[in-house]
């Protein structure tokens, strides 16, 4: 292999043993000869609680790990562990990739870089007038934050938590200018109706959650759709949409950049987001078979 220092790198979260990231970050490094051990730390198979995050952390620095990325339920739990945090993370108040540097713990969020320039790539040119987003968790703040960046000048979250929605309106009002409106999913007729785009952030469209979020009634040609689901990565939402004539953007494009950005932070290296996404689909192809 090559010159470069080895890197060992985990992902913590619960349910994470079947993720593709680790795969996605070695092709690439394999590419890049570069050496590069990604593991999983999955909770739910651990047997280890949410709130043992601290003596996680501690054991993954004392074993020499140089990066952890961190998922579901620990994206707004690890903030207080850390010594310093990047401010676009800040001020999301949620960290996906944690840095272990001499000055110590380091957090940043790649799920809204990802969005953001998988949005710019995958839907170019695209109208951000007026975007609907249906969900307002930790992927839904992370999106929105992305959608008011790239333009997005009336945005309405959406969520069947009434007071989620709220909560996450006025902050991002409160960050961007721009008019950031809450609704719940029985305004979806009326906003579906002006929007130039929607994106979708709930788990409906998973294998484990079938089906569409709501009626495909709903979508006109004009309206472009985006999903973050991308396991299955063609979600019966997107199949919709394309048959309503509309653009579309699959999960997948989102998982690959925040991985390319992950492995940016934690390598200092340049990947290859092309090579990372033609990587992604042939790890995703044998999933989508048997799904």
């Amino acid at each position: 292999m090559g010159q470069n220092p080895p890197y060992l790198v985990g992902l913590v979260g619960t349910g994470v043993t079947p993720s593709l990231t680790p795969a996605l970050h070695m092709a690439e490094a394999r590419a890049l000869d570069v050496d590069y051990v990604y593991r999983t730390i999955d909770l739910t198979t651990l047997g280890l609680a949410p709130d043992e995050l601290p003596d996680i952390l501690a054991w993954a620095q004392r074993l020499g790990f140089d990066a952890l990325n961190v998922t579901h339920p620990c994206k707004r739990l690890v903030v207080e562990y850390l010594d310093r945090i990047d401010p676009l993370a800040a001020a999301l108040g949620s960290v996906n990739t944690v840095l272990f540097t001499d000055e110590g713990l380091v957090g940043h969020n790649t799920d809204t870089t990802g969005f953001e320039t998988a949005f710019r790539t995958g839907l170019p040119g695209a109208p951000v007038d007026e975007v609907t987003l249906l969900g307002a968790g930790g992927a839904g703040s992370a999106v929105a934050d992305a959608l008011l960046r790239v333009g997005t000048r009336r945005l309405t979250v959406v969520d069947l938590d009434a007071q989620r929605a709220d909560e996450l309106a006025t902050e991002l009002a409160g960050r961007h200018a721009a008019v950031v409106d809450a609704a719940t999913p029985d305004a979806l007729p009326r906003l579906l109706a002006s929007a130039s785009g929607l994106v979708h952030c709930t788990p409906t469209g998973m294998k484990e959650h079938p089906g569409t979020p709501f009626s495909p009634a709903l979508l006109r040609p004009d309206l472009w759709v985006a999903d973050i689901v991308y396991r299955p990565l063609d979600t019966a939402l997107l199949q919709a949409a394309r048959e309503a004539g509309c653009a579309t953007l699959d999960g997948g494009r989102m998982a690959v950049h925040q991985a390319v950005d992950a492995f940016r932070l934690i390598t200092g290296l340049t990947p290859d987001p092309d090579r990372m996404i033609r990587h992604f689909h042939s790890l995703v192809a044998p999933h989508e078979v048997l799904a």
